[in-house]
């Protein structure tokens, strides 16, 4: 069964996965919005996902353009849990999944590192 959650409190979990990142991490991101979504119309089951140029890509030319998104899907997450502590947990590992995306991290090392 499906955790019940409010969108407000859903949000309040992805702030907190932001805040547990390194200082050094979080310091280092740079021209990102991390945005909560109901669903992937594209892709519904996602969790989330990165848009954007990570910062590994970036050249002399990157500039003036608007900032990329890390996407945290609702509707998926809270579907695959069972309970809040369910949710709490794979909204971190998402967090940190996708924002390894943004300091260029692929999929295989981000699963060897225990946030696929």
């Amino acid at each position: 069964m499906p955790v019940e959650m409010t969108r407000q409190r859903f949000e309040e979990l992805v702030s907190e996965a932001l805040d547990e990142l390194p200082p050094e991490f979080a310091d280092a991101m740079d021209n990102v919005v991390v945005l909560v979504e109901e669903f992937n119309e594209e892709s519904p089951t996602i969790l989330g996902l990165y848009h954007g140029v990570a910062l590994t890509e970036r050249t002399h030319e990157y500039g003036g353009v608007l900032p990329d998104r890390i996407s945290i899907y609702r509707r998926p997450l809270l579907q695959m849990c069972d309970t809040e502590e369910d949710v709490v947990e794979e909204v971190l590992i998402t967090v940190v999944h996708e924002v390894g995306h943004h300091f260029g991290i692929d999929d295989a090392r981000l699963h060897e590192l225990g946030w696929g």
